[in-house]
């Protein structure tokens, strides 16, 4: 789990609670919830496909949740795995594969296994990420798109409250309800807006960074393996994808 996207989500919304502390009755008003959620969920679904909305949905929760391996660990690990197949032979690591949590290196292992061209190799292993890469930019659109129209439907929300506050002045007791869709739709949407879509559409596009970063990693290792190259060699490969702080030396 990303504990830091969790724990930022549960502190900005328990900073804002605590600054609105004892009052919170007076800000839990449901036709403005209506207005804001319902609508931002309705337009950005007329933005997009239903298929688009519905995998951003799983998307999101995976940017929540999910927490990417680090870099140069996981080139430490590529260079032993090499290390071992170029001493025993790549059937030596069979055993390794199996034991892959990744399925994008496991698959891409397995191939190397089974004798697959280096060059086919590589072809299926850059597909598949620029495959990855496409759905989190589909993601991150959908949940920009939903920042976008979050204070657009707030704004909606603060007119209704004024058309019906000005058309019962008459009326002091429809006025304080009136004045709450009023308000407290342009704080939905802004809360929407800048505390949920806009990070975790950032936060969305960091790990697609982070992830096509170890997918180039796994895609430089597979293919040493395959060609047996000095494991010393994929090091240097590796270490000009990791950032200089990240570059590891394992043979001095």
């Amino acid at each position: 789990m990303d504990i830091a996207t969790l724990l930022g989500l549960l502190l900005g919304f328990g900073f804002v609670a605590g600054g609105i502390g004892s009052n919170m009755p007076s800000f839990i008003d449901p036709p403005s919830i209506l207005i804001v959620i319902g609508g931002t969920f309705s337009i950005t679904t007329v933005c997009f496909s239903l298929s688009d909305i519905i995998k951003a949905q799983g998307i999101m929760l995976k940017t929540v949740l999910f927490k990417l391996p680090a870099a140069d660990d996981e080139a430490k690990n590529m260079i032993e795995l090499a290390q071992k197949a170029r001493a025993n032979g790549i059937l030596a690591i069979q055993g390794d594969i199996d034991q892959i949590p990744n399925e994008f290196l496991k698959q891409a292992f397995g191939l190397a296994v089974d004798g697959t061209n280096p060059e086919v190799i590589e072809n299926i292993m850059k597909s598949d990420t620029a495959g990855m890469l496409e759905r989190h930019m589909s993601g991150a659109l959908v949940l920009k798109k939903s920042a976008e129209i979050a204070p657009a439907m707030g704004l909606v929300g603060t007119l209704i409250g004024l058309v019906i506050m000005l058309g019962s002045l008459d009326d002091p007791s429809s006025i304080g309800p009136a004045m709450a869709i009023a308000l407290l739709t342009t704080m939905y949407g802004a809360v929407m807006a800048n505390m949920v879509f806009n990070p975790l559409a950032a936060k969305l596009e960091l790990n697609s960074r982070n992830e096509a970063q170890i997918r180039k990693i796994y895609t430089s290792s597979v293919l040493s393996v395959v060609r047996q190259e000095n494991p010393r060699q994929l090091e240097l490969v590796l270490n000009t994808i990791l950032p200089p702080s990240k570059r590891i030396s394992m043979f001095d």
